[in-house]
């Protein structure tokens, strides 16, 4: 490892990439301590200390803490991954977005602005309920949290919000150009890692009184365990065998070869949940804040926790998974492109009946893949509620977490081999999250 970082550190774009996303990190990191202003941030803290182990608490996590000090960045880049389901949900069903998806790069740049404009949008009108719902909250002492309720503070941090989750945008589009990828992946990621040091030191305080200490070696002992299995599960591979005809171009021969095509058990890797969380959150969020009745009966029915909730985000997460997987690969277009090149599985007759077996096989796979996500995923509300545990441990944050982390050493794996550095693990190659 310490060769391969050294190694890593002698390739001066490599280099360049990976300081220039930690520059853009450290930007984050900075804007989530400035605040917004008109806002009285003792009773904030003081609300969120209060309700720690409720929605908030969970979106304040997957904000990095820019939610609990309302900060510029307090929305998070969550209104664009919202913005990103719609669009992906809309190319579907709508024939424009198809055919604009089918236009190569040109065609995704312009999916990609209606995206920014629906971001801007949605950040608005978050912004514009959360303003008012903070104006009639207040900290367990009776202070208000808004120091001057009105329009001014209301259109201040609309304006605000949505300027800042703009920014952040703009940051994980850089992150992916000119850093190392992945950028949109990498603020969740810095996000959730900047918090969970303090999750653990105050699961280390509650020790002795609101948890036993022989539940503590046993925490640490399933966090190993959850995240040994991510790390099995991300990483595994289903191989079809495929085999290349021979054929003679001109004076010689080619052909003859085995190869296999890796189909990954988690294709569609941390975006199901993401998108499952951004939607839970989205609604329950608007009802907690607001006092029409039947948005607080609907948020009252989504508590965090509950078995409607459960229930609906597991729901969520599965639709997503096959969703997601059945637009990143397509078994037709797979067929076509072996049979062209003179590949074919053994067995198996090329063209439509390649197809058939390979769909069948990625069907198999997704449902694995949807069961491992949603265990995941639903260890937190375990946790939470039996074992009293101050921080939502597993889920939707630590599959981002030990996700990118993967993601990222791949990436890096791929310039060092590309530049015939040895690689970034000497000891075995990390094996890519995309197929």
């Amino acid at each position: 490892m310490r060769a391969g970082i050294q190694n890593a550190a002698n390739i001066p774009e490599l280099r360049r990439r990976v300081l220039f996303t930690l520059a853009m990190l450290a930007v984050y990191r900075i804007g989530v301590q400035i605040p917004t202003p008109g806002i009285n941030g003792d009773a904030l803290s003081a609300f969120f200390d209060q309700n720690a182990g409720t929605l908030f608490g969970m979106f304040n996590m997957f904000s990095g803490g820019a939610l609990e000090n309302f900060s510029i960045f307090a929305l998070g880049i969550m209104p664009y991954i919202s913005a990103s389901i719609i669009f992906q949900l809309l190319t579907v069903v709508i024939p424009r977005l198809e055919a604009l998806s089918k236009e190569g790069q040109s065609g995704r740049h312009k999916i990609t602005q209606y995206t920014r404009y629906a971001t801007v949008v949605l950040s608005v009108i978050q912004g514009l309920f959360i303003s008012v719902g903070l104006e009639g909250m207040s900290a367990p002492d009776g202070s208000m949290i808004v120091i001057d309720p009105g329009w001014a503070f209301r259109l201040m941090t609309i304006l605000t919000l949505t300027s800042g989750t703009a920014f952040i945008m703009w940051l994980g589009e850089q992150m992916s150009e000119r850093g190392i990828g992945n950028g949109i992946s990498l603020i969740i990621f810095a996000g959730i890692i900047a918090r969970m040091p303090i999750a653990i030191i105050n699961t280390l305080r509650m020790a002795g009184n609101e948890i036993s200490y022989i539940l503590i070696p046993i925490i640490v002992a399933l966090i190993v365990a959850v995240i040994g299995l991510i790390v099995f599960f991300e990483t595994a591979q289903r191989r079809i065998p495929v085999q290349y005809a021979k054929r003679m171009v001109g004076q010689r021969m080619y052909g003859g070869q085995h190869s296999h095509l890796p189909l990954k058990i988690n294709m569609s890797g941390v975006i199901p949940p993401i998108f499952a969380s951004s939607l839970m959150m989205f609604p329950a969020t608007i009802g907690g804040l607001t006092k029409v009745e039947w948005m607080q009966t609907v948020s009252s029915m989504l508590q965090w926790g509950s078995l409607p909730h459960t229930i609906l985000y597991v729901g969520l997460i599965v639709f997503f998974c096959f969703f997601y997987t059945a637009i990143q690969f397509n078994p037709v277009d797979v067929a076509e492109n072996l049979k062209k090149n003179g590949g074919f599985v053994p067995g198996i007759r090329p063209g439509k009946k390649t197809a058939e077996f390979i769909d069948k096989i990625i069907v198999r796979l997704t449902v694995i893949g949807a069961i491992y996500v949603s265990a995941v995923c639903v260890l937190p509300t375990t946790l939470v509620t039996m074992l009293n545990v101050p921080f939502y441990f597993g889920g939707t944050a630590l599959l981002i977490v030990v996700g990118v982390a993967i993601d990222t050493i791949s990436q890096i794996e791929s310039h060092t081999v590309m530049r015939n550095y040895d690689g970034f693990l000497q000891s075995g190659r990390i094996k890519g999250r995309r197929s």
